[in-house]
């Protein structure tokens, strides 16, 4: 694809209605995600403990959500699902504005992971439905470059704008927030409402049980795309709001502003280096760049716990913001690959379904991630932690060699020769 005109040019129609909308649907997810432990402790006052356990029923609920979720994608359509998923988003964010009890704000955060739990599978499986090919691949990627663009924005101007001391700037956030649900409910309502993503029947030579859970992860390509995705989300997303910001602190022992740059210099690698990374990987087996990946991350914890030798000291400060960006290379190697590996495993009767098992992968991963780091940096393991994080990152090469055995060449993204005809 010769640069971002002839990508989009490439699109379909709803492929570029999907797309164009990206950046702000996430805008009022940036402005709440960095400051919601925060509203809720500081602006109303419920327990810091009580505040942390309120904040992990997102990812719980949403686990659990994932797999019926899945399942329903598949019988009755992503776009019914994700109209469902956003309606419980917008309704949990109004209940947040206002929660000045700890069980309005659990029905709130129990509502947010509704949709977190739905939207996974059912926006992956609308794109895998509208974009195919190693076209996929790219979208896959620029939506992920968009998605940080729009969190990252968002992330700096709730930054600016609210102030614990006036109340009625968090309530603002988090309603408009509830109001950026309106635009991916309007566009699947309006644009891409006749998009199907569930198929009439099984395709052909697949029974109709083919498609189940059991079925799906009794497959060895699967467990070993789904484990890969684990390890990379429990050393990746897993650490990122508490081991990476916890290290930052207690060892490199760096101010909040230095952290706060580092995430703007992840955000700003990813939105500058993500359409180049696609031109270079195009038409490459996606498990070789899954093992890139893997070593460029490993090279990144490497580079933190290399400031706990500098501690406090501007070394250490430009140690942490490096880290950041090397691990946003490493994004942009893992974002485009691990869904298009899932989803051309996949058929339309079952699509939905094997986004869920990617989406629970990824959630177990991100749970995962924190308790670990509590416990290793709790304990001042600080050396094991950096250690841990560098062999999971080897393993997810060994892993990615061993999945490239499983899976045919056209799913790992090798573009098949045509034939000449003369």
């Amino acid at each position: 694809m010769n640069g971002i005109r002839g990508f989009w040019r490439a699109l379909p129609t709803e492929g570029r209605w999907l797309l164009s909308t990206v950046a702000i649907q996430t805008l009022g997810r940036g402005l709440t995600l960095p400051f919601t432990i925060i509203y809720l402790h500081e602006v109303r006052g419920f327990d810091l403990a009580l505040s942390g356990t309120l904040m992990g029923l997102i990812a719980v609920v949403g686990l659990i959500v994932t797999g019926p979720g899945g399942s329903l994608i598949d019988r009755y359509g992503a776009r019914r699902i994700l109209i469902v998923g956003l309606i419980a988003m917008l309704l949990g964010n109004v209940l947040l504005a206002f929660a000045t009890h700890p069980a309005v704000a659990a029905v709130g955060l129990v509502l947010i992971g509704v949709n977190f739990g739905v939207s996974w599978p059912g926006f992956n499986a609308l794109i895998a439905s509208v974009v195919t090919g190693d076209l996929r691949q790219q979208y896959f990627g620029i939506n992920f470059a968009l998605v940080n663009l729009g969190i990252g924005v968002g992330g700096i101007v709730g930054g600016f704008y609210v102030n614990v001391e006036a109340p009625e700037t968090f309530v603002t956030i988090f309603l408009v927030d509830a109001a950026s649900a309106l635009i991916p409910m309007a566009l699947l309502l309006g644009p891409l409402r006749h998009v199907r993503t569930q198929a009439d029947a099984p395709a052909d030579g697949e029974s109709e049980g083919a498609g189940g859970y059991l079925q799906i992860i009794r497959r060895p390509a699967v467990i070993w795309v789904s484990l890969l995705t684990f390890v990379a989300m429990f050393v990746g997303y897993g650490q990122m709001e508490a081991g990476f910001p916890a290290f930052a602190r207690q060892v490199a022992e760096v101010p909040t502003s230095t952290i706060g740059f580092a995430f703007a210099a992840n955000t700003l690698v990813i939105v500058l280096l993500q359409f180049a990374v696609l031109k270079r990987i195009a038409g490459k087996r996606r498990t070789r760049v899954m093992w890139v990946m893997a070593l460029v991350w490993a090279v990144s914890w490497l580079l933190l716990g290399a400031t706990g030798l500098v501690p406090g000291t501007f070394a250490a400060a430009i140690g942490v913001i490096a880290f950041m960006g090397v691990f946003a290379f490493g994004e942009t190697l893992l974002q485009p690959t691990v869904p298009a590996v899932y989803n051309d495993l996949a058929s339309d009767h079952n699509r939905g379904r094997y986004n869920a098992v990617n989406s629970a992968a990824f959630q177990g991963g991100a749970i995962a991630g924190p308790i670990a780091a509590g416990f290793l940096l709790d304990h001042g393991l600080h050396a094991v932690f950096i250690g841990v994080m560098v062999v999971c990152c080897l393993g997810i090469g060994v892993m990615a060699l061993a999945l490239e055995r499983r899976i045919t060449p056209s799913v790992n993204g090798v573009v098949e020769p045509q034939p000449v005809v003369d």
